[in-house]
């Protein structure tokens, strides 16, 4: 496809979607009553289909790029955040695969900034144990909404999809974080001070030790870690002075055990931070410093592991400090071989090892890492020390015969446009027997070097 007929192309597309929003009114139908059971992103990708549009190559590549972004997800750990672009030529979607935990809080905050009103899709996905089975849909922010947050259910991986409607650019920030959803059930105290774990032995092994202990001063109050209603306010031999509260938003119940005192009664309705009773070490905690035993028991299912319910991390969202005037441009290795990695970590996993003068398209960017794409579409993370822009020419060369410039390195690619016999054109970088070259008129492109050029 020629430069001139892709625009041509675009353009009619801008038209059609122009019509499809405008005089698309699925809620005037019996069709539109069952659309709003879907998430907005499939109610857009429906809408495209009944227009036709998912039979032009961009409206193809939009939804393959949505069902894409679920299956080559990047693996990222939280906190993160990223900036980059999203242009309208190249419908493209981002796919981030987290590790979660039953009690956690996933928070995602999206910044756009463009020149009209972008509307982008968020997603996110429970992942499932078996890499055949497809991805569970747990939650999508609505369609004027820029965040998503999501108490986790399971232990599972989770992916966000963020993905912006077809033919609109504009440069994103999408910041993912998690937080625990119980607030700290000791006044004072923070995950730091838990020192027994769920699932340490127990008499003589004879048990595992179901929640966490957090080690306090005597009389130091025990709070309300959750809006809830005081169940059982009782004395046992294991737990001493317990008090249970029922979480009833989150279907379970709350034991606090091991106190000095108990400060409420059945029945009596709590907030979060209202004081519950004071720690001691009643029950079989006697011999043993004052305490609280917390435990979590989850309707139906027993006890859990309260420690992500209330562990935060304290790592802070680390800051984008790449040059954000690369994005979307490209650059190219300048050391003698540089590895690009799955994450944006030198503890990640490597992707593959590039020789010097390889070109890259940078994409977006985490930390002091360049997210790029290689000349063959896949995506990758790369640190910033190990590239430099690819405006410079690493040589210059005369062209011996007539040769296409090509918008891909691949033998198959479309031809931009064809050079003559005797032109020059400076060589920019190379990949896989391909050099990207820009020609007199500062136009970019790939040529097949083998017998068409002379290095000056």
């Amino acid at each position: 496809m020629t430069l001139l007929n892709k625009n041509n192309n675009i353009h009619i597309l801008y038209t059609l979607l122009f019509l499809l929003l405008a005089g698309c009114s699925s809620e005037k139908t019996l069709r539109g009553v069952f659309n709003k059971n879907r998430t907005p992103h499939e109610r857009y990708a429906a809408r495209l289909k009944d227009a036709k549009l998912d039979e032009t190559a961009l409206g193809q590549e939009w939804l393959q790029a949505g069902q894409r972004a679920l299956k080559d997800s990047i693996t990222v750990s939280l906190p993160f955040k990223e900036t980059g672009y999203f242009s309208a030529e190249e419908p493209r979607a981002l796919g981030y695969r987290v590790a979660a935990k039953r009690g956690e809080r996933i928070i995602v905050n999206l910044e756009l900034q463009a020149r009209e009103q972008v509307q982008v899709f968020l997603d996110l996905f429970e992942a499932s144990e078996f890499p055949t089975e497809k991805a569970r849909h747990v939650a999508s922010a609505d369609t004027a909404a820029t965040s998503l947050r999501y108490e986790v259910d399971e232990d599972l991986q989770h992916i966000l999809r963020v993905q912006p409607e077809l033919l609109r650019s504009g440069q994103y920030t999408v910041t993912i974080q998690s937080e625990p959803t119980l607030a700290f059930p000791v006044q004072g105290k923070t995950s730091r001070n838990i020192a027994s774990i769920w699932g340490d032995p127990r008499d003589g092994g004879a048990r595992l030790h179901e929640g966490v202990d957090i080690f306090a001063s005597r009389g130091t109050p025990a709070l309300a870690s959750a809006e809830g209603v005081v169940s059982r306010v009782n004395v046992t031999p294991r737990g001493g002075k317990v008090v249970w509260v029922s979480d009833i938003s989150r279907r379970q119940n709350l034991y606090y055990a091991h106190l000095d005192s108990q400060l409420v009664a059945p029945g009596q309705r709590v907030q979060v931070g209202d004081t519950l009773g004071l720690i001691g070490n009643s029950g079989n905690a006697i011999t043993t410093n004052p305490h609280l035993h917390f435990g979590i028991y989850r309707y139906g299912h027993g006890a859990t592991n309260p420690y992500p319910y209330l562990h935060d991390s304290g790592v802070k969202v680390p800051e984008v400090t790449i040059d954000a005037a690369l994005v979307g441009n490209w650059v190219r290795i300048a050391a003698k071989a540089a590895n690009i990695r799955l994450q944006p970590s030198t503890t990640s996993g490597i992707f593959a090892t590039l020789p010097r003068h390889t070109p890259l398209r940078v994409t977006g960017g985490a930390s002091d890492w360049y997210r790029v794409a290689l000349p063959n579409g896949t995506e990758a993370y790369i640190a910033a020390s190990l590239v430099e822009p690819a405006s410079q020419p690493v040589d210059f060369a005369k062209l011996a015969v007539r040769t296409n410039l090509l918008d891909e390195a691949h033998p198959l690619a479309a031809a931009k446009e064809s050079l003559t016999a005797g032109s020059s054109v400076a060589v920019l970088g190379d990949y896989n027997g391909f050099k990207l070259v820009r020609n007199a008129d500062g136009e970019l492109g790939w040529i097949n070097p083998a017998g068409t050029m002379q290095v000056r």
